[in-house]
């Protein structure tokens, strides 16, 4: 009986693939990396200073021991509140206009708007709703929701775009032979059909204003205190962490690692829970 031998040729195209499957492994080992020392350094340096306290309690006064940040964390809530109020809907409704009306001068002009507004540095957005809303009305958490909700629109409206680009063009076309106006193929074929992934670029937007500072140093400024109302100045986290890693104090800098650890594990959390809705939207969608 004849035994089978694989060609050289076939052995040099497995070892090249293995070759190379090893090169993706490393380079993502290299590329998580980076984010495994930041956790690992911020748990080491914060997890000291996390206790009941530090979420229940405002700050002390400069030298004091103790105290927390319970007033940036509602604060950084309030205002990631308010800029989902708006930025949320407005960036779907520019998503599904880019995906569904995608031909035509004003798609074009507008995707151009939209791609600009993304790269436009968070700090211009500060300074833009200064001049806009801080400089006649004072600092407030209505003028922070502004500018984390400028930041989040290109967001929202860039992934709603691609996740609805993904949706086979014979589905809408069965719906319209149906003769089911346009608009609500749209809004009760379409969009429905991707929640799980708009439901994904939402949460990632909601993850990137989290971490914002320096808009907030323009507008919502900070407070030592609870906010009384919205239209006075606001405390928020990453904010709280930025006056506290500057101020000198021992106790206020242990504070400010313990406001890092919290913030990475508020990212971590937004990342695992988007992860796991798209592995369930792809599971259903090969069991579909």
């Amino acid at each position: 009986m004849a035994v089978f031998r694989p060609a050289v040729g076939d052995r040099r195209r497995k070892f090249k693939s293995h070759l190379m499957m090893l090169v993706l492994m490393a380079a993502a080992v290299l590329g998580s990396l980076p984010f495994l020392f930041i956790t690992w350094y911020v748990l080491q340096k914060g997890l000291g200073a996390v206790n009941w306290d530090f979420f229940t309690q405002i700050p002390k006064g400069p030298g004091e021991t103790g105290g927390g940040v319970a007033n940036a964390i509602i604060g950084s809530g309030v205002l990631i509140f308010l800029a989902s109020l708006s930025g949320i809907p407005w960036g779907m409704g520019v998503g599904i206009y880019l995906s569904e009306y995608s031909t035509g001068r004003t798609a074009r002009i507008l995707r151009f708007a939209v791609d600009l507004l993304a790269s436009v540095p968070s700090i211009v957005v500060g300074i833009f709703v200064y001049g806009l809303i801080v400089v006649p009305f004072g600092f407030s958490a209505y003028a922070g929701g502004i500018a984390l909700m400028i930041i989040m629109i290109p967001v929202v409206a860039r992934s709603t775009e691609e996740i609805l680009r993904l949706i086979p063009a014979h589905i809408r076309e069965a719906g319209l032979a149906l003769g089911v106006p346009r608009w609500k193929v749209i809004l009760r074929i379409i969009v429905p059909g991707s929640r799980a992934g708009i439901l994904t670029g939402v949460m990632l937007a909601i993850a990137r204003v989290a971490g914002e500072t320096a808009p907030l140093l323009f507008t919502s400024f900070g407070n030592q205190f609870h906010a009384r109302g919205l239209n006075q100045a606001t405390a928020s986290l990453p904010v709280q962490i930025y006056t506290f890693a500057k101020s000198g104090f021992e106790d206020w800098e242990q504070q400010a690692w313990a406001g890092a650890l919290v913030l990475v594990l508020f990212v971590l959390f937004i990342n695992l829970t988007t992860r796991l809705l798209m592995h369930q939207r792809g599971a259903k969608g090969h069991a579909g």
